[in-house]
């Protein structure tokens, strides 16, 4: 039963640290209420509503929002019912805010980078040199998927995908193999790519500002990362044609102030480490700063004169192109909202108690080791992001080698069916019906061994018996 009470010093506490008292305060409980039995019902359904996105066309942003929203006025009800003031309730509503905040504007400073990178052709460029080089089928196999787990560290995984995506369906043509080989090569190389890096996944991002791994520590994760992706591609390159694809003529240039935008997303992301490492901010504070750069070098690109469109030919648009505002506004506005609907959804369950009984029966029960490994399998199936928020709610005791582990296996274990991880499903759609579910499941075998092998690898370089 919740406390109703609450001492002076408590309160004082409450109110300038409000993440300490938090961690200290105890939870509704109340797991066997009906209502928090329907809690759970609404949020499966969303959950269910998420995956089938592809099939009723329904943003995933949609359900989770909603099932939110109605979670918590359902357990505001209870609350009243066990005596809970509004103070305490709105507390932990505001707690979930906190997280929630942070990583959004994170997320929405890279996501902008990333659009204005784009605008300026960088990727298009990029795509373009890769197709004019010549390289046979499976020269060009290892040269996406290389480039894809570099890249994803940096850029997102959906952004890697799909960039490397189009270059594939630039030379792949007819032939159907070497396009699905070399998607399931991609999906998995931008998952494990993006696996040792803080900024290569929101799981990632979510463990290192939630304080459970330093960044610096993360790295330690690019042998297993590096073992995940190479263990099937060399498997499945065995598969590809030696042929070489018909000369494609696709020459773009990047526009003025591209490299200069890349140089700038780097010092951005400096920032942000230094920030936190440094100064003892949050990261999001320094990638804000790295937003402000952003703005006033797009000015200045715009005083210049540089993003005229009589600097390019087919009536490019105006320089408004190069606009900031816009940048934002092109966000990915649906991944966003979907992270709040997550966060909510899921902080919720936990105020009831849930998090809590699931945390005892996986972390104490089964071990912390083997519960790591299974969430990477469950993330296949259900988003990594709520698998991994709710670990982060659970705050179960690990060292450093176990947190790794799962921000090992929520990162990579997406790759084994191609609706586990947003790179497989956008790929899903814009491959013509050459990369499909079927396609990459007959492959899930050799992905499944790369996932055991980058466990074993991290296991022997990170310093733990496997038993």
């Amino acid at each position: 039963m919740w406390r109703k009470a609450r001492s002076a010093s408590a309160g004082a506490l409450a109110i300038f640290f409000p993440q300490l008292t938090w961690a200290a305060e105890d939870l509704l409980r109340v797991t066997t209420h009906p209502v928090a039995w329907v809690c759970v019902f609404i949020f499966v359904a969303a959950y269910i509503a998420v995956m089938a996105e592809e099939k009723i066309h329904l943003r995933k942003s949609k359900p989770v929002i909603l099932a939110a929203g109605v979670i918590w006025a359902l357990i505001a009800w209870v609350a009243k019912e066990q005596g809970v003031s509004h103070y305490d309730l709105k507390r932990a509503v505001m707690h979930d805010l906190e997280e929630y905040a942070a990583m959004f504007l994170f997320l929405l400073v890279a996501m902008t980078y990333v659009n204005a990178m784009e605008e300026r052709q960088v990727f298009a460029s990029l795509r373009s040199w890769l197709v004019q080089k010549g390289y046979s089928f499976r020269e060009l196999f290892w040269v996406t998927g290389v480039l894809a787990f570099f890249i994803s560290p940096v850029a997102d995984n959906l952004t890697t995908a799909l960039l490397m995506g189009a270059v594939i369906m630039a030379v792949g043509q007819k032939d159907v193999r070497f396009i699905s080989l070399s998607m399931v090569n991609v999906v998995v190389a931008s998952n494990a790519g993006g696996a040792f890096s803080p900024f290569g996944d929101i799981t990632t991002l979510m463990v290192w500002q939630a304080g459970k791994v330093q960044f610096a520590e993360f790295f330690s994760l690019f042998i297993p990362s590096l073992v995940n992706f190479l263990v099937p591609a060399m498997i499945m390159s065995a598969f590809v044609s030696k042929g070489q694809p018909l000369p494609v003529k696709d020459q773009v240039a990047i526009r003025p102030g591209g490299l200069m935008i890349c140089l700038l997303f780097l010092l951005t992301i400096a920032i942000a480490v230094s920030f936190e490492h440094s100064l003892g901010l949050p990261p999001f504070m320094g990638m804000m700063t790295g937003l402000a750069l952003l703005m006033f070098y797009t000015y200045f690109l715009r005083v210049q004169g540089l993003t005229s469109s009589k600097q390019f030919p087919s009536g490019m648009h105006d320089h408004e192109d190069l606009d900031v505002f816009q940048r934002v506004a092109r966000a990915e506005w649906d991944t966003l909202l979907f992270f709040f609907g997550v966060i909510f959804s899921v902080g919720g369950l936990r105020y009831l108690g849930y998090l809590e009984v699931v945390s005892k029966l996986m972390y104490e029960d089964i071990g912390a080791g083997w519960t790591n490994i299974s969430a990477g399998v469950i993330s296949a199936i259900v988003d990594n992001i709520p698998v991994m928020f709710a670990i982060l709610g659970m705050n179960p005791q690990m060292d450093t080698f176990q947190w790794l582990l799962i921000t090992l296996t929520a990162g990579v274990g997406g790759s084994l069916l191609s609706v586990g991880s947003a790179a497989g499903v956008a790929l899903m759609g814009t491959s013509k019906g050459h990369y499909t579910f079927l396609s990459h499941l007959r492959w899930s075998w050799v992905i499944v061994l790369g996932y055991i092998a980058s466990i074993l690898a991290h296991f022997l370089l990170n310093g733990e018996p496997l038993i």
